[in-house]
């Protein structure tokens, strides 16, 4: 259900343009009872970005990877390293689909024709425009065509966990995977039967 929003006398105010994009956007909003105010919120854009879930039905096992992520250890220390689906940023002109096949051969090793796309969301809605494409593909040994570890150039270091999917899913019990889209993903993956927890 959509619901029309009355916003006048957008501006918009760089304030960081390094990784991406910090924005002040300042705007004139009209509340439900007609009142008028200007109103500012700080928006990040960062573009959107595509993740997916590797499973095996045959073994039962999902792929996921295990790298740092410096604002996790800047809120807490002992939760550095994140235990996470293989994902990437959308390039321009790029479909979600091209980047995910693109980012299981840079990540995880594995050369994967084709994916589903099983959700969309906003992880950060009041903090940043990004819009994620969250995907299922089902992987085979014989894709393996390289170790992953991620790319040199970009200053990645990711290690690659292959695991059974019932392990993954007491992760998140455990609180050992606290990231959001892997959560998703994983919890997607039981609610539709997409593999069955045979270990």
């Amino acid at each position: 259900m959509k619901t029309i929003v009355t916003i006048k006398n957008i501006t918009h105010h760089v304030l960081s343009k390094a990784w991406a994009t910090l924005y002040r956007i300042d705007y004139d909003y009209q509340f439900k009872d007609g009142r008028i105010k200007r109103l500012s919120r700080e928006c990040y854009n960062r573009g959107d970005g595509a993740a997916v879930l590797l499973y095996n039905v045959e073994k039962s096992t999902v792929v996921l990877t295990k790298q740092f992520r410096m604002p996790i250890y800047e809120n807490n220390k002992s939760e550095g390293m994140s235990i996470e689906v293989c994902a990437g940023a959308i390039d321009q002109n790029e479909s979600p689909e091209t980047t995910i096949l693109r980012e299981i051969e840079e990540e995880v090793g594995y050369k994967i024709t084709e994916a589903n796309c099983v959700l969309e969301a906003y992880m950060s809605p009041g903090a940043m425009t990004e819009k994620l494409y969250l995907f299922c593909a089902e992987y085979s040994e014989d894709m393996r065509i390289n170790p992953g570890g991620g790319l040199a150039s970009e200053n990645e270091e990711i290690d690659v966990l292959e695991m059974p999917f019932s392990d993954a899913l007491s992760m998140i019990e455990t609180k050992e995977i606290m990231d959001a889209k892997t959560i998703m993903l994983l919890q997607y993956a039981q609610n539709n039967n997409v593999l069955q927890c045979k270990n």
